[in-house]
């Protein structure tokens, strides 16, 4: 295995999920009940997201929380009383349902103290973590379990030490709702060299169409990066600007591009698309559902 002084070859076992935000899009809702709780159909969004850490070879998941968010916690939790009540109704698919939400990967808290950032967010992560790779995956976006992403950027990143970022391709009119990068091709598909991340820039000054996505795989040495860097846009500690400090320290940043769907339930009118998605592709309800919203979208009242 390639090793260099960026890194051990060591694989990934550890991942951090941020999740202390407010989610102010979603109130009143998310006032009592935290955002990554919100039901797809039948399992919370942060239950795909560390299903699809799980999926990957994550055994080691660090929520960063903030106030009033316990109950994260709670839902990878056993619970004996529901579990005892299933299997007296002999209800094996949903007890085998419950019992697998304890059996994903250990789960371990943060809490960050003040929203200061998605920088500041990881760099909480650094006594758990250590000075070993780890992913970050966003708490309100995941991928098609048929369509992994996490692997290959956890295999990637142990070949080279440095950092993998998650890219998409964005209309160019998009370019001004994410950070872009600069990149330049490499001899894999869909595997390119990140030269430069530009901040939400205009179509006309954005370098590529190629936009990060919530997932990160980074080498233990952000945590220094991100206790060395300054406030920016906002008043907040950017995960960007530590990893681009890396960058201009000649650590290697590489992108993968994402071919497969994403599913993202930041937003009201995202996160109800992905419930109709998922919907409509369950084997118990899809059939049913699928005729429903067609009888719906055609002009049925009531």
């Amino acid at each position: 295995m390639t090793t260099n002084a960026q890194g051990t070859g060591k694989r990934a076992v550890k991942a951090v999920i941020p999740a202390a935000g407010l989610a102010t899009r979603f109130l009143p809702a998310t006032k009592a009940v935290p955002k990554e709780l919100l039901p797809v159909v039948d399992r919370p969004v942060l239950q795909y997201i560390v299903e699809e850490a799980a999926a990957a070879g994550i055994t080691d998941v660090l929520l960063v929380t903030g106030r009033g968010k316990t109950s994260m916690v709670d839902h990878f939790d056993r619970r004996p009383d529901v579990e005892q009540r299933l299997e007296e109704k002999g209800d094996q698919v949903r007890l085998a349902a419950v019992r697998r939400t304890s059996e994903l990967a250990d789960i371990y808290t943060v809490r960050q103290g003040e929203p200061l950032g998605l920088g500041h967010a990881v760099g909480t992560a650094a006594s758990h973590v250590g000075n070993e790779p780890f992913a970050v995956l966003l708490g309100d976006e995941f991928v098609d379990e048929d369509e992994p992403l996490l692997p290959a950027m956890l295999d990637l990143q142990q070949q080279t030490g440095g950092i993998v970022l998650a890219l998409l391709e964005v209309k160019p009119e998009e370019t001004s709702r994410y950070g872009i990068a600069s990149v330049e091709e490499t001899d894999t598909t869909d595997t390119v060299k990140i030269t430069g991340l530009v901040e939400k820039p205009s179509p006309q000054e954005a370098p590529s169409n190629l936009a990060l996505i919530g997932r990160y795989v980074l080498p233990g040495s952000v945590f220094e990066a991100i206790a060395d860097t300054k406030p920016g846009s906002g008043g907040e500690i950017q995960l960007t600007d530590a990893m681009a400090t890396l960058l201009n320290q000649g650590v290697p940043v590489h992108g993968i591009v994402y071919r497969g769907h994403r599913y993202d339930t930041g937003m009201p009118l995202g996160y109800l698309q992905t419930v109709v998605e998922l919907a409509v592709k369950r084997a118990d309800l899809g059939e049913e559902f699928r005729a429903w919203l067609t009888e719906f979208v055609g002009g049925r009242k009531g």
